[in-house]
C-alpha cells in the first residue's frame, strides 16, 4: 500500500478519507464538495476537485444522493397501455426528444406507464416517495388529474400537452391544436369540399378537443354544416371505425379531417374498400406528420405536431426545476402548426 495514500477501497480504488487527507480537509467537507452540498468555501472546493483528479476517485452515487437528495433520474409518465406506446411513432418521437436533453446531464430516464385503478395509485405512490427528481407527463388524459397530483406533491414537473386541470400551476409545452385543427379544416374547403367530416381525437384529451374546436370554429366560419362527428382513439383502428361510421350516417361526405395520420390510415383502407378514390371523390387531411403520412397511399396532406422538439423544451423546463429555478414551475410554450401539403387533398 502507498503509505502517502492510506487506505484503499475494494480493488485498490482510492476512498473519500484519501481525498479529504490530500486536500487538507475533513472527511464532512470532502463529502459536500464532491456532491454538491452547501457550505464549502471556494479553497476548500478547489484543494478537493484537485484531490479528486490526482487520486481518479469516483464518487459513491448513493453517498451524492444522501447530500443532494437528488436520485439523478427523472420519471417520464404515460397513462397509456403499453401496446399502444409501443406502436405509436408519438411516443417514439417523444422519447428520442427526451433521452436527447436527458443525455446531456448524464441523467437516467424512468419510463412509467399507468393504467386507471391499480396500477395509476402505484404510480402516484411512487412519486411521492420521491424515487425521481421530477416527471415529465406525455398523452394524459381528463380523469387522470395528474396535473391535480403533481401540483400537490409540489415535484417538479412538466407536461408535454395541456393538462385539463391545474394547468397554471404546472409547467407545459403544447402545440396550438385549435389552429392546426382550422387550418386542416380550411384546405378542404379552400379545395371546394362542402360537405366536410372529421375523425376527432378522445373527447377527454386537450389535444382531441381542441382540434375539434378549430373544425368546427373553421366551418361556421365558411357557413357550412359541422354536424359530421365520429370520434376515434388516435389509432388506425379507431380511424376505420369512425370511417365507417361516417360513411354510413353521410354518405354525401366530399372530405375528411382526421385528427391523427394513424385514424386518417385507416380513414384510407375504408375508403378504398368502399370505392371511394382519395383525393377525387373524397379529399383527406391528417394531423401530426410523424412518418406514417408519407408512407400511404395516397401520402396524407397533415398538420406537423412538433413533437420531438416539444419534448425537448418540457424536458429543460423540467431541469431548471429541478435545479431550483422555481419561475419554470408555471411557464408554457406554445408551438405554432405546420401544413404539410400532399397528395391526399
Amino acid at each position: 500500500m502507498d503509505g502517502g495514500r492510506g487506505i484503499t477501497g475494494p480493488g485498490g480504488s482510492p476512498t473519500l478519507d484519501e481525498v479529504a487527507r490530500l486536500a487538507g480537509v475533513s472527511r464532512a467537507t470532502a463529502s459536500r464538495a464532491i456532491n454538491g452540498g452547501n457550505r464549502v468555501s471556494v479553497q476548500s472546493q478547489a484543494a478537493v476537485d484537485q484531490a479528486v483528479r490526482t487520486l481518479g476517485y469516483s464518487p459513491n452515487p448513493a453517498a451524492r444522493s444522501l447530500v443532494t437528495r437528488r436520485t439523478d433520474s427523472v420519471g417520464l409518465v404515460v397513462p397509456e397501455p403499453d401496446e399502444r406506446v409501443f406502436s405509436d411513432p408519438f411516443f417514439a418521437r417523444t422519447l428520442r426528444g427526451v433521452t436527447r436533453v436527458l443525455a446531456e446531464r448524464d441523467l437516467q430516464l424512468v419510463l412509467l406507464l399507468t393504467r386507471p385503478g391499480e396500477e395509476e395509485a402505484r404510480m402516484l405512490r411512487y412519486l411521492r416517495n420521491r424515487h425521481i427528481d421530477g416527471a415529465l407527463v406525455v398523452s394524459h388524459h381528463r380523469s387522470d388529474s395528474l396535473a391535480d397530483h403533481l401540483a400537490a406533491l409540489d415535484l417538479p414537473c412538466a407536461f408535454v400537452g395541456r393538462p385539463w386541470t391545474s394547468a397554471d400551476k404546472v409547467a407545459y409545452v403544447d402545440t396550438d391544436n385549435f389552429a392546426g385543427g382550422r387550418d386542416a379544416t380550411q384546405v378542404l374547403i379552400d379545395r371546394g369540399c362542402r360537405r366536410i367530416a372529421t375523425i376527432a381525437g378522445p373527447d377527454d384529451m386537450s389535444a382531441g378537443a381542441d382540434r375539434l374546436d378549430g373544425w368546427h370554429a373553421a366551418l361556421r366560419a365558411a357557413g357550412l354544416a359541422d354536424d359530421a362527428v365520429e370520434h376515434g382513439d388516435f389509432t388506425e383502428d379507431g380511424g376505420e371505425r369512425a370511417a365507417y361510421a361516417l360513411l354510413e350516417r353521410h354518405p354525401d361526405i366530399d372530405g375528411i379531417v382526421a385528427a391523427s395520420d394513424l385514424m386518417a390510415a385507416g380513414a384510407l383502407r375504408v375508403l378504398a374498400a368502399a370505392g371511394r378514390k382519395v383525393p377525387d371523390d373524397i379529399a383527406l387531411v391528417g394531423y401530426d406528420d410523424l412518418g406514417v403520412a408519407e408512407r400511404t397511399d395516397p401520402p396524407l396532406t397533415t398538420v406537423r405536431n412538433p413533437i420531438a422538439e416539444m419534448a425537448e423544451q418540457a424536458t429543460r423546463l423540467l431541469l431548471q426545476q429541478i435545479e431550483g429555478d422555481r419561475t419554470a414551475r408555471a411557464m408554457r410554450v406554445i408551438f405554432p402548426p405546420t401544413l404539410v401539403r400532399r397528395a391526399s387533398a
